[in-house]
């Protein structure tokens, strides 16, 4: 599965082709091993108790995946690989790590007054975030 992980580098989420959203939903569908998402989300700047929220898992849970190397299932593969290329877009948009890092905690009242990391928990969620992102790459802050 680190396959996919490795592969996320080159990949982003404006410029992804229909060969490589392939691979990517079949090496999901393997599952993530759990060392393989640590070292994948290394740089994103969220705690274990907000993975955990994020996968809707317990904190115990997830050490129990490292402890077991465990792999997680499908869709909560998925997660981590549309939170991760959601980061990354994030710190292109911004241009810089600790902008983002601010933006991704700061209530933001176009989103309800709600933090932009707190709906990572929801497909809805992390799409609404990269239509925030694009139109502020865009320009578009209203």
């Amino acid at each position: 599965m680190t396959k996919v992980l490795a592969l996320l580098p080159e990949v982003s989420m404006d410029n992804v082709d229909d060969n490589t959203i392939l691979y990517v939903i079949r090496e999901v569908r393997k599952g993530i091993a759990y060392n393989s998402f640590t070292n994948a989300v290394r740089n994103v700047p969220l705690t274990l108790k907000e993975w955990s929220e994020i996968l809707d898992l317990s904190e115990r849970t997830m050490q129990r995946y490292k402890k077991d190397k465990r792999s997680f299932d499908t869709l909560q593969s998925e997660k981590i690989v549309q939170v991760t290329l959601l980061v990354r877009y994030g710190r292109e948009v911004f241009g810089d790590e600790k902008k983002f890092n601010l933006w991704l905690n700061a209530e933001n009242l176009i989103l309800g007054s709600m933090k932009p990391k707190e709906l990572l928990d929801s497909s809805f969620g992390i799409d609404l975030l990269k239509d925030e992102l694009t139109r502020i790459e865009q320009g578009i802050l209203a």
